[in-house]
């Protein structure tokens, strides 16, 4: 699903010694790099969703996820196990050849899949606190947004590039995002996204990283919403990389019957 960029190692060295003069393609190639670290064919996953509201209290979900190229970039289903009142919501996302996602949603409630409109894509998926926006985020691509080096900061006793990405369209639902890059390892420790008016909308922060079948991974990621208060941190409790994944699971119908299409 991501590879590798092989020059990875040459920029780090080139950055250690020229980061006064880096300009924006070298940002850009640095979060390349960063989101492109991991090389697999296909991402296989269950996860425990943990909803804190702004009182403290707490709600689980569990989740099982699965990934893999497409034609046009990546392709994510997220299926709903539990609690009961989620339990067999079916959700996709697909690049499409324009750089944006198409997505759809399947609620047993309504009984049919949906598909999610761009007027929709800043609404909260699913009462977490990641938007629609921020699941096909994941795999943004890069071309989309400005990448410029601001500094270099500690983080966790890690020394980190910090870059900030302005997207290119202004209808993008963040004005900017600020990201810190491991300078060696080129893992993401956390991300800033800012709203309309300059200020932080939410903060993404990445933890308990493991070496799964030989790809050091995240096994927590958090995602908080500043001005509301609450935060949703996704527990990985299984991964799997390269797992075939029948080409069925990304399509409507699975959506609809759980069951990919002979």
């Amino acid at each position: 699903m991501k590879r590798i960029i092989l020059t990875a190692a040459l920029l780090c060295g080139a950055i250690l010694i020229y980061a006064p003069q880096l300009d924006a393609q070298t940002a850009a190639s640095i979060m390349e790099s960063a989101k492109n670290r991991i090389s697999s064919d296909t991402i296989s996953s269950r996860s425990r969703m943990v909803i804190t509201a702004k009182n403290g209290s707490t709600s689980e979900r569990v989740i099982d996820q699965y990934s893999k190229d497409g034609p046009n970039g990546a392709r994510t289903v997220i299926v709903f196990q539990s609690p009961a009142n989620v339990a067999g919501s079916r959700f996709l996302t697909m690049d499409n050849a324009s750089g944006g996602s198409d997505q759809w949603i399947f609620l047993p409630s309504l009984g049919r899949v949906r598909r999610i409109a761009s007027s929709e894509s800043g609404g909260n998926f699913m009462g977490t606190d990641f938007s629609y926006d921020d699941i096909s985020s994941m795999d943004r691509d890069i071309a989309l947004d400005t990448h410029t080096l601001l500094r270099e900061e500690n983080v966790s006793g890690k020394s980190c590039y910090v870059i900030q990405s302005v997207p290119k369209d202004s209808s993008y639902q963040y004005s900017k995002t600020i990201t810190w890059v491991d300078k060696e390892s080129f893992l993401i420790y956390k991300s800033e996204m800012y709203n309309r008016r300059g200020e932080v909308a939410k903060l993404m922060e990445m933890s308990n990283f493991k070496d799964v079948q030989g790809r050091l991974s995240p096994m927590q990621t958090k995602v908080s919403t500043v001005a509301a208060g609450t935060s949703t941190t996704i527990f990985m409790d299984i991964m799997k990389y390269d797992d075939p994944i029948p080409e069925g699971v990304f399509t409507t119908a699975y959506l609809e019957t759980g069951r990919p299409p002979r």
